[in-house]
């Protein structure tokens, strides 16, 4: 798929520094850069979840609410 974007001209040129230095054309680099971006994405939401979780009960007592997540998830019956 092709896009337009617009960045700044020191970010532009320093991608395609690095762009030939890999030996790589741009849409590479940044294809990569965004999956890059993504993956980071995806692991601070998974961290939020998990923070979330932890601000539910008293420190002391996290074992307790994740079993209570797990039997509330679905994922464990009895």
């Amino acid at each position: 798929m092709k896009v337009a974007v617009s960045i700044p001209d020191d970010v532009y040129a320093e991608a395609d520094r690095v762009a030939q230095q890999r030996g790589v054309n741009r849409s590479a680099l940044y294809t990569r850069a965004l999956r890059r971006l993504l993956v980071d994405e995806e692991g601070d939401a998974l961290t939020r979840i998990i923070d979330d979780t932890c601000d539910e009960g008293d420190r002391e007592d996290l074992a307790d609410v994740a079993r209570a997540d797990l039997v509330d998830s679905g994922a464990w019956t009895w």
